[in-house]
């Protein structure tokens, strides 16, 4: 039953992003194009509206950012609203856009604005990025509009090349907050036993057979995204996954990638792993098991934006059961590491009124260039400063030196993220490439946890990814 159900909300979504494709499509003549004005920024008053998806909390940091961005910009306002999850943000947007009552500003991944540019919505930040206009603040200090070679170099580089991932080499957003995957291992048991933790595949899956010998029913391995475990494999393995190319956008279906995929279904009817749509819930809930009598897991890969959520429960002494570890995500080659790049980009919207694009983007530049800003929202979020200088922020270092497998566990975790910063990567961004990521993730279920015969199993394997490509094709 519940899997009737996930199929049912995944057919009305598929539904729903359709009519959004051809509603975008039908009204791309109508959309102005953004050109800067000769004069530039003039500090007239306008209104910005920004949409994304903070709670309370967050949202807490972002109104004490506006209060000082306003400080040096007191005619910029700005009317920020949450919008579900980043899902609902893109479905809301590409309603308004078909009625150009779209935001100034929102959180955006390169999926959704690759959908937005099928009616041109986005602005290019080029323009805006290179400019040397100088603007004399409300306070008497002075800026340029654009971004400094020092402010560029500053953001780390995966981060920021993921806002020009489109084939054209143009710059659609700068990012905001990010995250990646880690991997999360009960650091007790791993002490106790003498085990190594995996730094390749070849090495997790020893480990989980030599976990699976002192505790047989366990499942030793959970990981969450099946989507993310088969893009991240095609990435180290240096196979092909998804292009830009408009004739072929979809390759994932090669013998490298069909090999992998038959290795984890042999991983997962051995009972070493197990993922989040098969077992039914994120695998932290495994990693975290304490109760009498129940499967429990001893690793867990998932999002580094959740890792509090890795932490299990105190008991009446409050005192943790396990000390919680983590590391980088298992390599096929460590010496040519990749971890996939996650968490929010703002994009800027096309408005028929010039100022409102520019406030917009010396708003976005406050967010993502302020070191103070991008130190709190990180130790609020859970996710990563997309700046190397927020390292610097005092307050920053304080929580990273707290850092151990307990309470502090959000600041080990970010730590984590901040050394591997030259491992991160993005899939190229194509209207269809939602669909792609969708279709290897279901593909990887089924393919992991299918009742098949020994004798037909490569045959249905291989049908399975044949259907991938075809579903893919027909949904662009």
């Amino acid at each position: 039953m519940k899997r009737m159900k996930r199929v049912l909300v995944s057919m009305l979504l598929i539904a729903a992003m359709l009519l959004s494709v051809l509603s975008l499509a039908s009204c791309r003549k109508e959309m102005p194009n953004f050109e800067m004005p000769e004069g530039g920024y003039d500090g007239s008053e306008v209104t910005i509206v920004f949409y994304h998806t903070m709670g309370q909390a967050l949202q807490g940091i972002l109104n004490s950012a506006i209060a000082h961005f306003n400080e040096y910009y007191p005619n910029i306002h700005i009317e920020h609203t949450q919008i579900g999850g980043y899902d609902d943000v893109r479905d809301q947007i590409s309603t308004e856009l078909t009625a150009q009552r779209q935001p100034n500003i929102a959180y955006c991944y390169p999926d959704h604005v690759a959908l937005y540019n099928t009616a041109g919505a986005v602005v290019t930040l080029d323009q805006f990025i290179t400019s040397t206009q100088e603007i004399t603040r409300a306070d008497g200090s002075n800026d340029i509009l654009g971004l400094t070679q020092a402010q560029i170099d500053d953001f780390v580089d995966g981060y920021w090349n993921e806002g020009k991932s489109f084939g054209d080499d143009k710059m659609y957003a700068l990012p905001l907050s990010k995250s990646t995957e880690l991997l999360f291992y009960n650091k007790s048991f791993f002490d106790q036993h003498g085990l190594s933790v995996p730094t390749t595949w070849e090495e997790m899956e020893a480990v989980c057979r030599q976990i699976k010998a002192i505790d047989p029913n366990c499942i030793p391995l959970g990981y969450d995204s099946e989507a993310n475990w088969f893009i991240t494999l095609c990435q180290q393995y240096g196979s092909p996954y998804t292009t830009l190319d408009k004739e072929n956008h979809f390759l994932f279906d090669n013998d490298t990638n069909v090999n992998f995929v038959k290795e984890l279904r042999s991983w997962y009817k051995e009972g070493l792993v197990t993922t989040q749509e098969i077992y039914g819930a994120y695998t932290s809930t495994l990693f975290t098991a304490q109760g009498e009598g129940e499967v429990k897991s001893y690793m867990s890969i998932g999002s580094s934006g959740g890792t509090v959520h890795q932490l299990p429960s105190q008991d009446g002494d409050g005192k943790y059961p396990f000390e919680v570890g983590i590391a980088s995500i298992p390599q096929v080659n460590p010496q040519k590491a990749y971890a996939i790049s996650q968490g929010p980009s703002l994009c800027i919207f096309q408005n028929e009124n010039p100022q409102e694009v520019i406030a917009s983007w010396i708003f976005m530049k406050y967010l993502t260039t302020d070191v103070g800003f991008q130190a709190d929202f990180s130790m609020a979020s859970g996710y990563v400063p997309v700046i190397e200088s927020a390292k610097n922020d005092p307050y920053y270092q304080n929580f990273l030196s707290k850092a151990d497998g307990f309470d502090h566990i959000a600041a080990l975790g970010a730590s984590i993220c901040l050394a591997q910063k030259d491992a991160y990567f993005t899939s190229p961004a194509f209207n269809g490439s939602t669909v792609a990521r969708e279709q290897v993730g279901a593909l990887l279920q089924k393919c992991m946890s299918a009742e098949w015969s020994e004798d037909k199993v490569d045959a249905e394997i291989r049908k399975v990814f044949k259907d991938a490509i075809d579903e893919c094709k027909y949904r662009s």
